[in-house]
């Protein structure tokens, strides 16, 4: 997400292409071991789930490749960090992730196979990236934006049996799953309140269809860009005038890092200075990274989405 409007469109499509298919694999499991909820392997060969189907791992993996900041934040959270020996120039966290010019949104073929990996872990298929990679007899793991908080999950479940962490896996999900109850069974607030999330300067939202929009709706929080959704995949492009006629009480912006945003800015903006989140202080930055991945940090995220929603409800009480 962010300036200029193709890097927006990568957004978009990172975080749409999950929903276009199903997650999961075939009925045709190949030998070895197959990850699932109930049965978790201790050896392998195993076979994991992927965005486009099972995958076997024969081995496990001591040199991982990850193009996807997602999954290099997944590994690390899970304990499988120190197979990781190299990541792609957007994963920046946790900051000892070990990061190279390799491109997940441009995969060099060459270059991922330079580094000797024996499972590389990417999201949305660029060209034919994991057929290429296992014509080289290099395992490639595909996890495409999780479409709901339940896939994000199994993705984090996945890892852990593809680089033999399946109990850390395990408690990573449980730690988040408690958490996120606690968020949500103490965050409704007493009466609706309704919000824009800003992806961009140029107004590109999300509806309560995609991942982010589900966590808001998950606090009871009502989404101005619903109303303006038909056709646009879940990432509409609003316009001031209808966003300033909509009032939201919270605005969450997730365009600090990428265009330089912020309460200030916004408050700036012509006639925004009528919006009930700017007059009342329910202007939100939010960190781009955060609120554009699906791992560990989801909870941050949305405990920082809940705080701001009580905060403006004692305030408008």
């Amino acid at each position: 997400m962010g300036k200029p409007l193709s890097v927006v469109a990568a957004f978009v499509l990172a975080l749409s292409v999950a929903a276009c298919g199903s997650y999961g694999g075939s009925d045709d499991a190949p030998a070895g071991n197959v990850a699932s909820p109930s049965s978790e392997p201790s050896s392998f060969p195993v076979a994991v789930e992927g965005t486009s189907g099972q995958v076997t791992i024969a081995e496990r993996p001591q040199r991982i490749v990850s193009l996807s900041p997602t999954a290099t934040e997944d590994l690390f959270a899970i304990g499988a960090g120190e197979q990781v020996i190299a990541v792609d120039d957007q994963s920046n966290f946790p900051p000892e992730a070990p990061a190279t010019e390799l491109s997940g949104f441009e995969p060099n073929v060459e270059a991922i196979a330079g580094y000797e990996p024996d499972l590389v872990v990417f999201a949305t298929e660029p060209g034919d990236l994991g057929t290429s990679l296992e014509t080289l007899g290099i395992a490639a793991l595909q996890l495409d934006a999780a479409p709901t908080l339940e896939v994000a999950y199994e993705q984090i479940e996945q890892l852990g049996f593809a680089t033999g962490h399946a109990a850390e896996a395990d408690a990573l999900i449980a730690d988040m799953r408690a958490q996120v109850d606690e968020l949500v069974a103490g965050a409704y607030p007493s009466a609706a309140l309704s919000f824009y999330y800003e992806l961009d300067d140029t107004f590109y939202s999300v509806t309560s269809e995609t991942f982010i929009g589900q966590l808001l709706d998950m606090l009871g929080l009502e989404n101005i860009a619903d109303a303006a959704s038909k056709g646009s995949g879940g990432y509409p492009q609003l316009s001031a005038e209808y966003i300033i006629e909509a009032d939201p009480d919270l605005i969450f912006l997730a365009d600090t890092k990428c265009c330089g945003q912020s309460p200030e800015t916004v408050a700036g903006r012509p006639g925004w200075d009528r919006i009930a989140a700017v007059t009342d202080g329910g202007v939100v930055p939010l960190d781009d990274d955060v609120a554009s991945r699906w791992g560990p940090r989801i909870v941050d995220l949305l405990g920082e989405i809940a705080s701001a929603a009580k905060a403006a409800e004692a305030d408008a009480a």
